[in-house]
């Protein structure tokens, strides 16, 4: 179990599938105290008839962190909600943004930007369920449809049953003709349309998402926005979230190294080993936390080399840190 949470946070990590699993939310958690921490997708389905313990665990300590749901049918959505808010998610997430050709077979994702008066109906549906807030991550738009009519029509009409947070990706989503990856970075961004939103709606907490990669561009937005959203920036550079705290969190929060996040980290490897986990699960998380730095190359080598092999321990994870720390001692030499 995990504990509640609330609303409020400056910072969170993006809800990426195949990506911020259990484990990498163990590990981002070892960088950042302050940052609220998103699961993968989880479709309404999947919780209510799959195996809710592989889905929905989380190690002791995790907190603060928001389950995103994929759905569209309101009873499912109640009932995941509710499931999900007992194992003590701090926050339910509706996805309203994601333009995969799998998750729009579903009926859900960002398609469900084009029908409001059911996300509205999902949503209140959702709040019916749980004590528990009930936020949605949405786009700009889809398609042709005009960008800022569909984003203020879709708020409003969520807004009418409660729900008072978003976090918009602030570009259009092409549902034909671009496939997810090109989604992620072929449709503008439009911060501008988001910025209006916000000075429009006042009372409504706006996230920002989509193309933040750096801490002075999170400052920058936190001008604007009451929180910023770091996705794959995030992921494949993850000693960014080794920042946030010192600059968005509690007076006098420490910035977290590359190495003190792994002293962190092992404690919860050496568990999971113990009950059966592979290392390649949990360090696929932690391959460009040295990007940029001299060693990365040989420390992602060894890892994902090593790692995979049956019977991988955390000599593995030790030989790659001794790579790093003997290349940077080679140049401090010189």
């Amino acid at each position: 179990m995990i504990e509640n949470s609330s609303l409020g946070y400056r910072v969170s990590t993006a809800p990426m599938m195949d990506w911020t699993d259990a484990h990498c939310r163990a590990f981002h958690r070892c960088l950042t105290k302050s940052a609220l921490l998103y699961t993968e997708m989880v479709t309404a389905d999947a919780i209510i008839h799959g195996d809710q313990e592989r889905l929905l665990w989380e190690s002791p300590g995790i907190a603060p962190t928001a389950l995103q749901l994929g759905g569209s049918d309101p009873v499912k959505l109640a009932k995941a909600t509710s499931i999900g808010a007992s194992w003590g998610y701090g926050e339910i997430n509706l996805n309203c943004g994601c333009p995969s050709s799998r998750v729009q077979s579903g009926s859900f994702g960002a398609c469900l930007m084009a029908e409001p008066d059911l996300v509205a109906e999902c949503v209140a549906a959702m709040r019916d369920a749980t004590d528990v807030p009930v936020t949605v991550k949405c786009r700009i738009a889809i398609d042709d449809l005009p960008a800022r009519e569909t984003l203020f029509t879709f708020i409003d009409k969520v807004t009418s049953v409660g729900c008072t947070s978003f976090t918009v990706h602030a570009r259009k989503a092409w549902l034909k003709g671009l496939s997810p990856k090109e989604n992620r970075e072929v449709p503008p961004l439009d911060y501008a349309l988001v910025a209006d939103l916000k000075a429009e709606r006042p009372d409504l907490s706006i996230t920002l998402n989509g193309g933040i990669t750096t801490i002075a561009e999170c400052r920058t937005h936190l001008e604007t926005f009451d929180g910023v959203m770091l996705g794959r920036a995030a992921y494949q550079n993850p000693s960014l979230l080794g920042e946030v705290d010192a600059a968005f969190g509690w007076e006098g929060a420490p910035r977290i190294s590359p190495y003190d996040a792994i002293l962190a980290y092992r404690p919860y490897m050496a568990e999971r080993l113990e009950a059966g986990v592979g290392l390649h699960a949990m360090t696929r998380h932690m391959l460009g936390l040295f990007n940029g730095q001299p060693g990365a190359r040989a420390w992602r080598r060894i890892l994902s080399e090593r790692a995979p092999k049956p019977g991988a321990g955390l000599d593995v994870l030790d030989a790659a840190l001794e790579a790093i720390t003997v290349q940077a001692a080679s140049i401090a030499e010189v």
